[in-house]
């Protein structure tokens, strides 16, 4: 049976206790016909198959864990780099596409704007309306400098790390970093003792350096194939390393336009279930059309949905919200299921989301609803209806 969702969300604005029903739930690790769920004051009192314990306020053909984005530059028109009012446009914008729990991502920058962008939003990190926040740089390789500007990258140096630490005030929880700069390996050290975890990316370094830096604590690797070397049949570079090392968990964007579905498939077989998860490296330009836009300090063109640098032509993050890149995957998969994985309980186990990712007793209730198409149909972060 075939059932979109049929709540009018508007109703259940302040009802504390809501049952949830579809023909298949997928509860973070696998998948349950004529699934339920029993929500009472935005926490998980109950899970099961076959008759709900009474008449569902929404029924729809699959049930699932919210989604978990942890790469986000902004979407909906805003970036997270413009301060707290535009993130808070951003998270809307990809709550709506059922993105319950999403980490802020900020570009390269001189480290006073880094540090004043931090100070607006640590408070929505400490609020709960992001998870997180990551930095993409300035720690990166000139030469594959992709969407950053090129005067804003410096070497990892501990006094900087320290100073950006400071402001974030607990909430970064994630840096990429190239690998083979001075001083990354130490910069590898002090970040993972202050319990961030770091991600190769935008680099240049061989296999080799790849291999040093996992060994000196990198968990991660930041969208895989873009801004790094290619793989090579006699020279597998940086992504074989990442793919073949059982500590990876390495980021994917599936898009259309940064990786070919091919070499998708490649990392998706190679990693493993649990070591690739989808990301969007939304930028603002994401749930929106096409037209001018920026990233960071840049100049970015959308045409025909695909974000470029004006001024190089090189990709600048992505319009993808994170509901799409798991449609596609599930598409090239055969297997929804494997694919809102990776968009849910992989991401969260990987960075320690203990309350997300996953539909179980105790937790709380983000819940996306999706047709048979696999569209989204309906959100719910902590069992409320995303407005």
């Amino acid at each position: 049976m075939d059932v979109e969702c049929e709540v009018d969300c508007r109703h259940t604005d302040r009802v504390t206790d809501h049952v949830f029903a579809a023909d298949w739930l997928f509860d973070g690790r696998e998948v349950l016909p004529s699934g339920w769920l029993r929500v009472e004051h935005g926490i998980v009192q109950a899970i099961g198959t076959g008759r709900p314990p009474r008449t569902p306020d929404a029924n729809s053909e699959w049930l699932t864990p919210g989604l978990v984005d942890t790469h986000c530059h902004g979407g909906g028109g805003a970036a997270f780099t413009d301060g707290a009012d535009a993130s808070r446009q951003a998270i809307a914008a990809h709550l709506a596409h059922g993105t319950t729990s999403l980490v802020a991502s900020l570009v390269s920058a001189p480290l006073d704007d880094l540090a004043d962008q931090l100070s607006e939003l640590v408070p929505l990190v400490e609020q709960g309306e992001l998870a997180g926040i990551h930095l993409e740089g300035p720690w990166l390789a000139p030469e594959k400098s992709g969407a950053h500007d090129r005067q804003t990258l410096r070497a990892p140096q501990a006094p900087d790390i320290e100073r950006l630490l400071a402001a974030g005030r607990g909430s970064i929880i994630s840096v990429t970093l190239a690998p083979e700069l001075s001083g990354a390996l130490e910069a590898i050290a002090q970040l993972r003792s202050a319990g961030v975890l770091v991600a190769v990316g935008h680099t240049a370094a061989t296999g080799a350096q790849v291999r040093e830096a996992v060994e000196a604590g990198a968990t991660m690797a930041t969208h895989l194939f873009n801004a790094m070397p290619p793989l090579e049949h006699r020279d597998p570079g940086p992504v074989g390393a990442l793919l073949t090392d059982d500590r990876i968990t390495v980021e994917l964007i599936d898009d259309g336009a940064h990786v070919a579905a091919e070499m998708l498939d490649i990392a998706c077989a190679a990693a493993g279930d649990g070591r690739w998860m989808l990301v969007t490296d939304a930028m603002s330009a994401a749930a929106c059309g096409d037209g001018p836009a920026t990233i960071g300090s840049l100049a970015v063109d959308v045409v025909d949905g695909v974000a470029r640098r004006r001024d190089t032509g090189a990709l600048a993050g992505s319009t993808l919200v994170l509901s799409e890149a798991v449609r596609r995957r599930a598409a090239r998969l055969g297997d929804f299921g494997r694919a809102l994985q990776a968009a849910t309980s992989t991401p969260a186990r990987v960075y320690g989301f203990a309350d997300t990712g996953r539909l179980a007793v105790g937790v709380r209730a983000d819940a996306v609803a999706w047709d048979v198409e696999r569209r989204v149909v309906g959100v719910w972060r902590g069992g409320e209806p995303a407005a």
